[in-house]
């Protein structure tokens, strides 16, 4: 069960990369909860607005910017948008990703390429065209990773490179910028349900046969992850910083587990 402190954020600016659907629209939803005012970054602008109109229909504030992450002008010009919008910038969430099964013998090159420049470089491009911002008067990044990052995972070879690279990614950033006042860290969700990562993870009856290795015995939920997320933004978080805090139920004990099965 959910617990609330009302207004934990107020005051504060969040940007939110992937915002319009999954886990980062969970995230911009519960950041705007609290008191935050939430700009959007995505690729789909109808998806980035209807998450606006819902934060807005709650009586928050949020603005919408279409643009991909893999483009680092178009990510520099929506952060100097919401700084125009909302006043400044304290809150930044990378949680702009791709992902889809393959193995390696047979993933092109342009896929894996893919899946790095969305997941790493896009966190990259974030996290450096915040930097100035963020460093005024100090701040919070948060970027969505994947126990695929520790945990050898047949069939997800991109996305364990991409997620690695960002937690290293995260480790660096936290002991360079925390002179500057910025706090660095991540968030490693395993099978959360109801996101688009899972469905494409463990489709159809692979469904039941990730369930039942997961040893909480269930799927994670979006406002799990959320409330972990909420926790490294906040007051409570403010002395932790280059770590990564794994959402998973306890499956990364367990190995690569139900992708083995799934190589036959």
């Amino acid at each position: 069960m959910s617990v609330f402190v009302d207004n934990l954020l107020r005051g504060k600016v969040a940007f939110v990369t992937g915002g319009g659907s999954g886990i980062g629209r969970g995230i911009a939803l519960r950041l705007a909860k609290q008191g935050a005012k939430v700009a959007l970054l995505g690729r789909t602008a109808e998806k980035l607005e209807a998450v606006v109109k819902e934060i807005q229909a709650a009586g928050g504030e949020a603005r919408a910017f279409p643009a991909d992450v893999r483009k680092y002008p178009d990510v520099e010009q929506a952060l100097k948008s919401t700084v125009e919008a909302f006043g400044g910038l304290d809150i930044v969430i990378n949680s702009a990703a791709g992902n889809f099964l393959a193995p390696a013998a047979t993933l092109s090159a342009n896929g894996f390429r893919t899946v790095i420049d969305i997941d790493l470089c896009g966190t990259f491009n974030t996290c450096r065209a915040a930097f100035e911002q963020l460093s005024k008067h100090g701040g919070s990044i948060v970027s969505i990773t994947a126990t695929q990052a520790e945990v050898p995972t047949p069939l997800q070879c991109h996305a364990g490179a991409a997620k690695a690279g960002i937690e290293k990614l995260t480790r660096d950033l936290a002991l360079e910028w925390a002179r500057s006042g910025i706090r660095v860290n991540a968030v490693a969700p395993g099978p959360i349900e109801d996101t688009e990562g899972m469905s494409r993870l463990a489709p159809g009856d692979v469904q039941a046969n990730f369930k039942k290795r997961v040893p909480l015995g269930r799927y994670g939920t979006i406002d799990e992850v959320c409330e972990a997320v909420l926790f490294l933004v906040s007051p409570a978080g403010a002395y932790v910083t280059g770590a990564t805090l794994l959402i998973d139920g306890g499956t990364s004990l367990l190995g690569a587990g139900p992708f083995l099965d799934m190589m036959g």
